[in-house]
């Protein structure tokens, strides 16, 4: 069975801990040497121990020569970036000082058509102001006669409009009116020839009376009670009691 995998921690043992350093440290000597060598290429390994102790190994003659070249990289690349962010840090300043005064400019342009800070102007300079102020009521005199056209327009058309609504609505209304009319004279004159069918008989003058069928001829005698009877009974048509021809 092979080794297992050691895990990467702290040794707690001080011997083993510097037999180890000893066995690593032989080791990456020995990979840096045999790196330089195969790839030609140029190697400087420092080491400390925890005590302090010094190892090192440069595949050159002179190790300051190989720092030296890694100094002027490192810090060579941290200037110019430096450079960079201080070139670009002196645009934005310029760029935002241009801004800036273009503000104040226009700020400055504002007050001046609102008639304010005029003192320090020159005839020049007010001459100019005012022909910029005429062209500004003039073009704003045009636009709002230009609007003004355009809602009269509009206006025109909804009064044409509803001028033809309001016609149709009256022809409907007229056509409407007629047919009432029509239907309330036929109506009438129906009523009139039921109302003469039903009293054939109210302009003449007498009326049909009620009287017995029986004919009598003579003198018959009537008690009083009998004639006080048929008077309440009869006394409404006229007709007083009495013979009977």
């Amino acid at each position: 069975m092979g080794r297992g995998r050691v895990e990467l921690k702290k040794i707690e043992n001080k011997i083993n801990r510097q037999v180890t350093f000893a066995k690593r440290r032989n080791g990456v000597l020995k990979k840096a040497y045999e790196l330089s060598v195969l790839c030609d290429a140029e190697l400087a390994l420092i080491i400390f121990s925890n005590r302090g102790k010094l190892y090192e190994f440069s595949s050159t003659s002179n190790m300051l020569k190989t720092l030296e070249r890694y100094q002027k990289c490192s810090y060579g690349t941290l200037e110019v970036n430096r450079f960079v962010k201080d070139n670009n840090e002196e645009i934005f300043y310029k760029e935002y000082l241009k801004l800036k005064a273009k503000h104040e400019s226009l700020q400055r342009y504002q007050r001046h058509l609102l008639g304010d800070e005029l003192g320090h102007l020159n005839i020049d300079e007010l001459e100019q102001l005012e022909l910029q102020l005429g062209t500004s009521l003039r073009q704003t005199r045009s636009t709002r006669t230009q609007l003004m056209l355009d809602q009269f327009s509009d206006l025109q058309t909804k009064e044409k409009y509803w001028l033809e609504a309001n016609k149709v609505l009256k022809g409907k209304l007229e056509e409407t009116y007629a047919e009432n009319n029509i239907h309330q004279s036929w109506g009438g004159a129906g009523q009139i020839g039921n109302y003469s069918q039903q009293h054939p008989q109210t302009h003449g003058f007498f009326q049909p009376l009620e009287c017995n069928s029986t004919l009598q001829i003579g003198y018959e005698p009537t008690s009083s009670s009998q004639i006080i009877g048929v008077a309440s009974g009869h006394n409404v048509s006229g007709i007083i009691p009495g013979w009977m021809l």
